[in-house]
Formats: C-alpha cells, sequence, structure tokens
C-alpha cells in the first residue's frame, strides 16, 4: 500500500500511471531494465533514529523481542530515498495504459491463472461476493499474477523512509504496521520483502491494509500474502474490495455512444444520474441500444470528448478505493471483462501529446531499433529507453536533440534517412 500524488490506498498501484505497474515492474517495455539489488549502507544517523524509533515502538506496545531483531536488521537504503524523490507523474493516453493493462500477454496470463486456481478463485468468489475475474484483474495489474511482487526488504525501506521524514509520519505508522505483523507470527521479517515503498505480496498491501483487511483464507493461522500460494492475498484483496461496497453480479461500467452536440461538461465523476436520465440525454451503448439500469451513474471521458466514453456505476468507485485513478479503474474493469470473454473497446483513441497514435507510435520503435537505436521494445509507450533511442538518432542525423517523438521524425524513419 502506497500513498502517492494519486491517492491509492492499497498497494502499488498508485505508481501504475508513473514509474511501475504494480510490484516494481516497468509501466512499459520500453521502461529501464530492472535495477540492481539495492545494498543498505553505513549510516550514523540512521542508527541514532532507530535507537530513538525503538523506544516508540516499545511504547506502543510492541514487544522488544520482536522490534529489536527486525531493527537490527534493517539497513538503510539510500535507493529507497532516490526512488521516492524521483517519482513522476508521467500522462499517459487510455491507449497506452490499456496496451500494457490490458496487453494480449497479461490477458493469456491472467486466463491462465483463472485456470490454474480457479477453484480457489471460486470458493473466494463465493465467501466475499467479488467475481473471481475482478480477483484476477487486481492481481493481474498488481503483481502480473504474482511473478513480481518486490524483493525489497520491508522493513529496511519502511525505516529508511521514515527516517528521511519527507512523509515521516506515514512511514513510521507503515513502520508500526509491520511490527504488529511480526508481532502476531503471520510472517518473519526476513520474509517480509516487497516493493521499495513498502508494498506487499500478490496484491500489493502496505502494512496498516495488511492490518486492516488481510485474511487466513487457508486456514493455517497466518496471513501469508507473500507465499508462493496466493490464496490468502486473493482472499485479502476480495475481502476489501466486499467491505469497501462491492456488488456481485453488477458491472463497473458500460462503454457508450454520445449523440452529435452532446454537452460533454455533464461528464466527471461529481455528476451523477439515473440512467434513464443519461438515455434521455441521447446515451446509448455501443449497439444504439439503452444502457441497463444499474444504479446511478457517472459519464468518463479519460480520452477527451472524441475518445471512449463509459457510464460508470458504483463498482467503479470501488475499484477507485484500491487505486484512485481513473485509468487504473477501467484497467481493472476491462481485464475482467477480457478475462470473461468480452472483447476490446470499439471507440476511437485519440492521438498523443505529441499527434501520434499508438500503431505510429509502435513503428517508430520499429524502425528505430531496426536503424540500429534500439528502444527495448516495441509497445507503442515511449518509455526512458525509447526517448533514449530518439535522442541517440538525432544526435547521429545531427538533428535537433529532443527525445521526444513527432510525425517529422517517423517520416524520417519512414524514408530511410
Amino acid at each position: 500500500m502506497y500513498l502517492s500524488r494519486r491517492s491509492c490506498v492499497v498497494g502499488l498501484a498508485a505508481l501504475s500511471l508513473s514509474a511501475c505497474m504494480g510490484g516494481g515492474v516497468p509501466m512499459s517495455a520500453s521502461a529501464p531494465a530492472r535495477a540492481a539489488p539495492m545494498r543498505a549502507e553505513p549510516n550514523p544517523a540512521f542508527d541514532a533514529w532507530k535507537a530513538q524509533f525503538r523506544g516508540r515502538a516499545t511504547g506502543a506496545g510492541i514487544p522488544a523481542s520482536v522490534v529489536d531483531p527486525a531493527l537490527n536488521g534493517a539497513g538503510f537504503l539510500p535507493d529507497v530515498i532516490a526512488r521516492d524523490r524521483r517519482q513522476t507523474e508521467f500522462t499517459r493516453t487510455l491507449e497506452d495504459y490499456l496496451s500494457i493493462a490490458t496487453s494480449d500477454e497479461r490477458i493469456a496470463g491472467g486466463r491462465a491463472a483463472l485456470s490454474r486456481h480457479g477453484s480457489t478463485l471460486r470458493a473466494i468468489e463465493s465467501r466475499y461476493g467479488v467475481e473471481a475475474e475482478v480477483i484476477t484483474a487486481v492481481w493481474g495489474l498488481e503483481s502480473r499474477y504474482g511473478s513480481e511482487r518486490g524483493d525489497i526488504p520491508v522493513m529496511s525501506a519502511l525505516a529508511t523512509l521514515a527516517f528521511d521524514g519527507r512523509r515521516g509520519a506515514f512511514f513510521e505508522s507503515q513502520l508500526l504496521a509491520a511490527l504488529r505483523i511480526l508481532q502476531r507470527g503471520d510472517t518473519s521479517a526476513a520474509n517480509m520483502r516487497g516493493s521499495w515503498a513498502g508494498a506487499m505480496g500478490h496484491t500489493q498491501f502496505i502494512p496498516t491494509t495488511y492490518q486492516e483487511y488481510a485474511v487466513d483464507f487457508t486456514g493455517n493461522g497466518r496471513r501469508d500474502i507473500w507465499a508462493e500460494d496466493p490464496s490468502d492475498a486473493l482472499a485479502s484483496a476480495a475481502n476489501y474490495l466486499s467491505r469497501m461496497g462491492w456488488r456481485r453480479g453488477q458491472p463497473w461500467g458500460v462503454e457508450v455512444r454520445l449523440p452529435d452536440g452532446f454537452n460533454t461538461g455533464l461528464a466527471g465523476r461529481g455528476s451523477s444520474r439515473a440512467v434513464g436520465d443519461w438515455a434521455g440525454l441521447g446515451l446509448r451503448d455501443m449497439d444504439g441500444r439503452a444502457v441497463p439500469d444499474h444504479g446511478p451513474a457517472s459519464l468518463i471521458l479519460p480520452d477527451g470528448p472524441r475518445g471512449p466514453a463509459f457510464l460508470v456505476f458504483r463498482n467503479f468507485s470501488v475499484i477507485l478505493r484500491y487505486n484512485n485513478s481513473e485509468l487504473y479503474g477501467i484497467g481493472i474493469g476491462h481485464l475482467a471483462d477480457r478475462l470473461r470473454g468480452g472483447g476490446p473497446f470499439r471507440g476511437n483513441f485519440q492521438p498523443d501529446r505529441f499527434g501520434l497514435r499508438l500503431g505510429e507510435r509502435q513503428e517508430m520503435q520499429r524502425r528505430l531499433t531496426r536503424a540500429g537505436f534500439d528502444t527495448q521494445g516495441v509497445d507503442g509507450v515511449i518509455g526512458p529507453n525509447s526517448e533514449a533511442a530518439i535522442r541517440a538518432y538525432q544526435q547521429a542525423r545531427g538533428l535537433s536533440v529532443t527525445g521526444q517523438p513527432s510525425q517529422a521524425l517517423l517520416e524520417r524513419l519512414r524514408s530511410g534517412a
């Protein structure tokens, strides 16, 4: 769980729109390669802070027998502070986001996960009332179905961030919660590994959310979200969504068509209306039919007035309690729909701020790589490696070095110049 500027409530998914896609996974194939393991460095001031914090932890009722070994094993990780400092709010188009969140690879992985863990997921659905496909979609976006859970010592990361002080009170509260997890015996400090910001396990809970919502679904006496067996983690995510108000059998949203001349000023999650009222304004589903009444709905236009449009319902708001980002909410909802056999969105995605569409950006990446300037992937998302390839190409050709894509650059690449 990590609170970024986007107010993520549960997992590291707040970074999905920034630098990562769950559990430290790069947002795109053209993002930087995985960093080397973080190494602790000596820091006398950090050691002095730990000694002071020890008193606060034992004063909060956590036994010294828990506090002392955990703090003794917690090292100062300067790379954690560096990552916290360089968080950048990337602006991704809906098309960009979905090209990663609902890629063919992620859909295939989700279907395989549903097949492999189907009986467990259906049992979780039965108990908590959250559909198996929705739970699987959260799992897919947060940790790529458990393959990217993070490998940073959480005690060290949280202690480093609490000591750093930029958001010291928040991270100290997480550190205290982590100690209480150890006190309860759910896991060991050595096993408590996750993201640089303290998000843990298959569904990337931060310690305070873990304390409140994690469950022991397997019945072994431990709420083990770190295990290879994802049962406790998946049930914990379902428990969280259930307690936030998830309604089983209800959609998150419906893609709709807007009539000509529609007043797009009516869009926004702050403007909720009865479905019948939206129908009276001319909104229809993508087949021209009336949208079924699933309760009050808001209209959102994440790609602008000419892009795909959606009427979203209560369950969309519940997803946003996991991560308060409309793109994340659409990503979870759409991935779940695709896992059920639904098709892609049918609205027209708009060009990005450079005037390029996804296919054109993919073409640019292919042509750059073919010309000897490797973009480290062809996903259409212009990340740091694509930008570096563009800069190298521009420098080699005597062009103004911007690192930015453009129609002119694409045309030059097409000409073989």
